[in-house]
């Protein structure tokens, strides 16, 4: 992939958004010229669409080892999620009107779920462990007849922290009730399967895996009943109506195969550069605060908190490098994370967050001047 920012310009803010590759741009401008068909029509432009729309759908699917009438394409990640949450508390029997998630949840995730509680849903937010973490166990604790759903995403978005899905699915399923993980940060990044999750709902979002911006899709396993949130026609098996994206949804499944076709190398060669960052700064600056769990978090992603200064005055004396002080959709608050104080990290620390999230255009010589620019960085910020 050829870099997508200019050579003055160290790009760590993947997590935030990807560049588009360019073998998804290529896939998609044909239907954004000649192929632009409406998929619904009769006629061989409109049946173009429609073939290259399943033919996506088959891509995105074979990624997280679905089956391709599972998938129902969305806007994105944020869409997926309200799907999920707001369409299996519309089905959800008279006698489950409650929902268990995480404290950490991206506002894709907690803002749904908000909306719920203010018209009189029950939303049971489990706490995490100090490394961002969650106990499976403390999930099955707050499990009950009375939960419609459970809703946990795969990889924290702010520290990387992939949550063990898994068993918290195992104990949902037990109970009869529905699970859904947000998987917008962990695709492509580690490897995702359905079954090995055990999920009913799972969440993709384009453009955190090098796809566009607006694709998004939701995984929808067989028997899984969801009402839609969106009413219209009867396209996405009724459950996403509208004209489809075709141009999005394809270079959303050109992102797809590209991420299955090198996800195992790519996850090695970022987890390298992760900790040699890592070692970088945390040898220069004493008191560097760390908040990712290494052996237990997404590879491309690190999270500390600078000494003795908020992480924006970091960032803002960083020139040549971008990076954040957590979610993209929090920036211009300058209060601490509320991931970090749900770990449990003090708010004068927790101020001084600043996420770091690789990608696969960056490389050591990269990495390298990322820590010289963060060092120098830090004691402008701090100097009288």
């Amino acid at each position: 992939m050829t870099a997508a920012v200019g050579p003055d310009l160290i790009y760590l803010d993947h997590n935030a958004t990807t560049p588009l590759a360019p073998e998804a741009l290529d896939a998609m401008l044909p239907y954004l010229q000649q192929h632009f068909g409406n998929p619904s029509s009769d006629h061989p432009l409109g049946k173009r669409a429609h073939q290259a729309v399943e033919e996506s759908r088959e891509l995105v699917a074979s990624l997280i080892g679905a089956a391709p009438g599972e998938i129902v394409f969305t806007y994105g990640g944020t869409e997926s999620n309200n799907l999920a949450i707001r369409g299996c508390a519309a089905s959800a029997p008279p006698g489950r009107r409650r929902i268990v998630t995480s404290r950490v949840e991206h506002p894709a995730t907690s803002g749904p779920c908000d909306l719920l509680e203010s018209k009189g849903w029950t939303i049971t937010r489990v706490p995490v462990t100090p490394a961002g973490t969650l106990d499976p166990e403390t999930v099955e604790n707050a499990l009950a007849t009375d939960v419609a759903l459970v809703t946990v995403m795969l990889a924290q978005n702010e520290t990387g922290a992939i949550m063990a899905i898994p068993a918290v699915a195992e104990a949902a399923r037990r109970s009869g009730i529905v699970i859904h993980t947000d998987a917008a940060q962990a695709i492509g990044k580690i490897p995702v399967s359905v079954e090995a999750l055990g999920v009913d709902l799972l969440s993709v979002a384009g453009h955190k895996c090098y796809g566009p911006k607006g694709a998004g899709a939701l995984y929808v396993r067989g028997g899984t009943t969801l009402e839609p949130v969106i009413r219209g026609a009867g396209q996405e098996r009724g459950l996403r109506p509208g004209t489809e994206n075709v141009a999005g949804i394809v270079g959303l499944a050109a992102a797809c195969g590209l991420a299955q076709s090198r996800l195992t190398d790519e996850g090695a060669r970022m987890r390298t550069l992760r900790d040699t960052l890592w070692e970088a700064l945390s040898e220069r600056i004493v008191g560097l605060v760390r908040h990712t769990p290494m052996d237990t978090a997404l590879p491309n992603t690190l999270t500390v908190s600078f000494p003795g200064v908020p992480g924006w005055e970091v960032l803002a004396h960083a020139e040549g490098l971008a990076a954040s002080t957590g979610s993209a959709c929090h920036v211009g608050q300058q209060t601490p994370s509320v991931t970090l104080l749900a770990m449990g990290v003090p708010p004068d620390v927790a101020l001084g967050a600043v996420r770091l999230s690789l990608g696969h255009d960056n490389n050591p010589t990269e990495i390298a001047t990322a820590a010289d620019i963060l060092v120098t960085a830090h004691q402008d910020a701090i100097r009288p």
